[in-house]
C-alpha cells in the first residue's frame, strides 16, 4: 500500500469517526452509565466516555479516595456506590465500566450481564482459563454487549497495519517486547477507609496489605505481573494480524524478582507456539530505560517476503533486499496518537450498545488471549511447557 493510499484512509477515518462521535452524542440522552472501579484507569476511562456523551451516572470503589475522585471526573449529579451489586440493581444504568484489579473481572462482567447492563471491561478479560469459558457463556446466553479493553483493534492505525500483512507472507516468527523502567512498589499508608474483604473477593483471605492493594499487579493472587498486563494487547494483536485463536504450547522464563516486595519479577520472555506453524516470543522488562510511548513496544511480523514492524504509534513495512541498509517501502509515525484508540474504541462499543452487533473485541478473541496469559503465568511458576487441551479446554 502506498504512502498516498494511507493518507486517503486515515482522512476518511477521521471523518467518519467524526461522525459518529455526532451521531453517538445526539442520542446519549438515553445512555446512563457506571464506573466500576475509578482508579486512575477509571478515572481515565470516565472522561473518554463523557467526552462521547455518554452520561457517566455512577461511580463505584470500595476505597473512598478512589470513590470521591471518581466522583469528580463523574458527570453533574453522580450517584455513589462502595458495592458493585448495588449498581447492577439501578435500572438507569444501561452500561458499566470494568476498571478492576484483574481477579474481579469475569465474576463482574457476569453478574453485569445477568443484570441486563453491557459492560466495557478492561483487559485481561479473566485471571483464570475457567473463569473465561464463563464469561463467554453468560454473555452469549443473555445476548449483551461486551467490548474487552484492547483497544488496538480500533485504532486506525493498526487496521492499516493489519492491512500490510497480505505484503508479509509466510510468517514463522513474531518477536514483540515492551520496555520500560519500574523503580520501584509503591509504599504508602491507606488514605481512607478501604473495604478489604470485598477488594480480596474470590482471591485467598490475608490481613489488609497496603502494598498488595496499590501494588496488586505483581502478585499472583490478582493479576501477573506486567507480563500480562502488557502481554495482553500485543498478544491480542498477533492473534489479530495472524488470524489465530488458541496456542498449541507456552513456555515462560523470568529474571529474579528486582522490585522489592514484589512476588511477580519484572523481566520475562514467553514463547508462544501456535498451529498455524509460527512462534511468538514476548518480551517485558520494565528494569530498563524509559521510553517515549512511541518507542516502548514492538512487533515484529518476520515474514518469507517481507517484515513488519508495528509500535505503538508507528508501523514500518521493509521488503526482502540484500542492500547493507533496509530500507521501509511503507512507513508512519505518529507520536502522541495513542490515546485516539481508547475513544475510537469506546465509540465502536457505545455504537454497538445501539445496533447490538458484536463489537471490534469480542469475548471469544478476549478468552484467546486470556488462555496465553493464564498458561505463560502457570509455565513461569512451575518451569513447565504449558500445553493446550482443546478438546477439554485446559492447559497440561
Amino acid at each position: 500500500m502506498s504512502c498516498t493510499l494511507v493518507g486517503m484512509h486515515r482522512r476518511v477515518f477521521l471523518l467518519s469517526t467524526a461522525a459518529s462521535a455526532l451521531q453517538i452524542t445526539g442520542a446519549s440522552d438515553r445512555l446512563r452509565a457506571a464506573i466500576i472501579g475509578s482508579g486512575g484507569r477509571g478515572r481515565f476511562l470516565t472522561a473518554n466516555f463523557k467526552e462521547l456523551g455518554v452520561d457517566m451516572a455512577a461511580v463505584c470503589d470500595v476505597y473512598e479516595p478512589n470513590l470521591q475522585a471518581g466522583l469528580k471526573a463523574a458527570s453533574t449529579g453522580a450517584k455513589a456506590y462502595d458495592n458493585y451489586k448495588r449498581v447492577l440493581e439501578e435500572p438507569s444504568i444501561e452500561a458499566v465500566v470494568v476498571a478492576t484489579p484483574d481477579h474481579w473481572h469475569a465474576q463482574m462482567v457476569i453478574d453485569a450481564v445477568e443484570a441486563g447492563k453491557d459492560v466495557y471491561v478492561e483487559k485481561p478479560m479473566a485471571h483464570k482459563i475457567d473463569e473465561g469459558f464463563r464469561v463467554i457463556e453468560a454473555v452469549r446466553r443473555t445476548r449483551r454487549v461486551v467490548q474487552e479493553g484492547m483497544q488496538r483493534r480500533s485504532f486506525d492505525l493498526f487496521q492499516e497495519g493489519k492491512e500490510l500483512m497480505g505484503q508479509v507472507r509466510d510468517v514463522r516468527l513474531v518477536n514483540a517486547w515492551w520496555l520500560n523502567n519500574q523503580r520501584s512498589l509503591k509504599q504508602a499508608p491507606l488514605q481512607g477507609r478501604l473495604d478489604w474483604n470485598q477488594w480480596l473477593g474470590s482471591a485467598p483471605r490475608r490481613e489488609l496489605d497496603p502494598t498488595r492493594f496499590f501494588n496488586w499487579y505483581y502478585f499472583w493472587d490478582y493479576s501477573g505481573g506486567l507480563m500480562v498486563g502488557q502481554a495482553a494487547h500485543v498478544i491480542d494483536a498477533i492473534h489479530w494480524f495472524m488470524n489465530s485463536t488458541y496456542p498449541v504450547a507456552v513456555t515462560c522464563a523470568g529474571g529474579r524478582v528486582n522490585l522489592e516486595g514484589a512476588e511477580v519479577p519484572e523481566t520475562t520472555s514467553m514463547a508462544i507456539e501456535y498451529p498455524e506453524n509460527y512462534l511468538a516470543v514476548f518480551t517485558v522488562g520494565y528494569k530498563s530505560m524509559h521510553y517515549a510511548g512511541i518507542n516502548d513496544q514492538m512487533k515484529q511480523f518476520h515474514g518469507s517476503n517481507a517484515r513488519l514492524d508495528m509500535g505503538r504509534e508507528s508501523y514500518a513495512l521493509y521488503p526482502e533486499s540484500q542492500a547493507e541498509v533496509l530500507e521501509a517501502s511503507v512507513q508512519k509515525r505518529r507520536p502522541g496518537s495513542f490515546d485516539g484508540a481508547t475513544r475510537a474504541h469506546i465509540r465502536n462499543f457505545v455504537e454497538c450498545i445501539r445496533t447490538r452487533h458484536d463489537p471490534n473485541t469480542t469475548v471469544e478473541m478476549g478468552q484467546q488471549t486470556n488462555v496465553v496469559l493464564a498458561m505463560a503465568m502457570e509455565a513461569l511458576r512451575s518451569g513447565r511447557r504449558m500445553k493446550w487441551n482443546e478438546s477439554e479446554r485446559r492447559m497440561a
